[in-house]
């Protein structure tokens, strides 16, 4: 039940380390937080204990921010919803496995998300294509899909 933490740094297309992903080690849940490279938490992700469908919470300076969690009665194992505190939703699609799905918002493509071997290591990356968007917040939707669906996968 319990994980050690899992640390890793996120660069940007020239290879400069952005955020921090901090694994929170020996914790009942899966907990995360997503730092900038100063130290500074952005956002904190973390899977809900008690529900229905396995879910993740993301919360920035401890309010709640958003909810993710796979779409009800959809015929595609792969598709998760991402619903806002203000109401708005997020689409999540394609083959979540393999790194290889978008975050669309009222089907506007606000980030691609792409497995590719960059390195010897195993590297994916995230387009996020409004310049206006709120790269954390995908950032951290990203992650909750991905953790959310291999734990599926396991089960």
């Amino acid at each position: 039940m319990f994980a050690i933490g899992d640390d890793y740094w996120i660069e940007d297309d020239g290879g400069r380390k952005v955020f921090l992903v901090d694994g929170k080690a020996m914790r009942l849940r899966d907990t995360f937080e997503l730092k900038d490279a100063d130290g500074r938490v952005l956002v904190e992700l973390r899977q809900k204990l008690i529900s229905l469908r396995d879910t993740m919470l993301i919360e920035r300076g401890g309010e709640e921010l958003a909810k993710v969690k796979r779409k009800r009665l959809s015929l595609l194992r792969n598709h998760y919803r991402v619903t806002l505190v203000d109401g708005t939703e997020l689409d999540v699609s394609g083959k979540i496995l393999d790194r290889e799905f978008a975050v669309e918002y009222d089907g506007e493509l606000l980030a691609q998300i792409s497995r590719r071997w960059l390195t010897l290591r195993d590297t994916y990356g995230i387009d996020v294509v409004r310049d206006d968007a709120d790269t954390a917040l995908l950032i951290a939707v990203a992650m909750c899909v991905v953790v959310l669906a291999e734990k599926e996968n396991e089960g």
